[in-house]
């Protein structure tokens, strides 16, 4: 008994040995990045804090050289929050995002930014887009597309009025959970959730809550600040949001597709340098004629670029049956052979902008 506490003694004053030199390297790192800040400024260039490509650079670089026994997504976690605090010693971040406190949107801002930034929610994707247009705030998340429900429509038609670029995506696996004081499933006669959230976990309440009513609302969060109100009611939403309100979890993990995706774009101006492992986002339009998405496509097709997104959208300036396409593209606008493809799409067609190129996600 005696020796096997001193071998637990001896491995905690290991660890506290570990801790002290991760706390020395971890401040060292700090003190670098102001240094890199105050060269920046001594040469009058911009003291740009969030450097997307710069950081997938970091983070693939540290995932290939990982020895374990961490995973790569928790060796990714670690070090985006490192950079995060390196970041907001030199600027602190502001963030918008689709709100309220607790949604998913608000989970992937912090996977993705880190807990250094500041975060502002808002109520609508169209506020998100307002804010960092206005200057508001130096970045918006926003989701686009989920692996199980499809593109968010009202993300795609917002670009096609608005300046800004995709600097970034981050990709968050949708997690749902029945969240209620009700102490059994018998116990509850309705359930909020956001529309998605309902769609997404549509068999799992069909089975075993199929008389129940389901109410959407704005968002998950919401749904379970509803649902804390009433032992009757419950939310479909995500554990942090449950915790946020104060609402015990009935059932994990109900939604119907346990691969349920959704990917995010990060907004903001400018556009990041090659990371490696970029990609592309554009739209693109031209007048109705036979043909025409072939006539848009091929260079694609020729130049051996690989496509892994097109949506259409109603062109509702132009006239009525008139389309524009959003289209994902592997490699980064400025990669020669993509670079050549796209002058041609440029060419053949009458609408034609690079939404951005940017790192994929990690």
């Amino acid at each position: 008994m005696t020796d096997s506490r001193d071998e637990l003694a001896q491995l905690r004053q290991r660890i506290d040995g570990i801790d002290d030199q991760i706390l020395e390297l971890v401040s060292e790192r700090a003190r670098v990045a102001e240094e890199v800040a105050q060269v920046k400024a001594a040469r009058g260039q911009a003291v740009q804090v969030y450097r997307p490509e710069r950081e997938a650079e970091i983070l693939r670089r540290l995932s290939d050289a990982n020895p374990g026994p961490l995973s790569n997504e928790q060796v990714a976690v670690l070090f985006r929050e490192v950079m995060s605090a390196c970041r907001a010693l030199q600027q602190p971040l502001t963030v918008a995002f689709l709100g309220p406190h607790g949604t998913f949107t608000e989970e992937a801002a912090t996977k993705h930014f880190g807990h250094g930034a500041t975060f502002s929610p808002q109520n609508t994707i169209g506020s998100v887009f307002r804010e960092v247009e206005s200057g508001s705030a130096h970045y918006g998340l926003v989701p686009v597309e989920n692996s199980s429900e499809g593109v968010v429509s009202h993300t795609l038609d917002r670009f096609l009025g608005s300046e800004l670029a995709i600097v970034g995506e981050v990709e968050l696996r949708i997690r749902h959970a029945l969240a209620s004081h009700a102490r059994a499933l018998d116990e509850v006669e309705r359930v909020y959730s956001h529309q998605q959230g309902l769609s997404q976990c549509r068999a799992w309440l069909d089975v075993h809550l199929p008389e129940v009513e389901r109410l959407p609302v704005a968002s998950t969060a919401e749904a379970a600040r509803l649902a804390a109100l009433d032992a009757k009611s419950a939310a479909i939403a995500s554990e942090a949001a449950a915790e946020r309100y104060g609402l015990p979890l009935l059932q994990l993990r109900i939604e119907d597709h346990h691969g349920n995706t959704t990917r995010f774009l990060v907004l903001g101006y400018g556009a990041p340098p090659p990371s490696g492992r970029d990609k592309t986002s554009l739209v693109v339009s031209s007048a109705n004629r036979t043909g025409l998405l072939y006539q848009l496509l091929e260079p694609l097709a020729r130049n051996g670029i690989d496509m892994t997104r097109i949506e259409s959208r109603p062109a509702r300036q132009q006239g009525v049956w008139e389309y524009v396409f959003f289209i994902d593209v592997q490699g980064h606008a400025e990669d020669e052979q993509l670079s050549e493809a796209l002058s041609e799409v440029r060419d053949r067609a009458s609408l034609f902008r690079i939404l951005g190129s940017y790192p994929r996600a990690i």
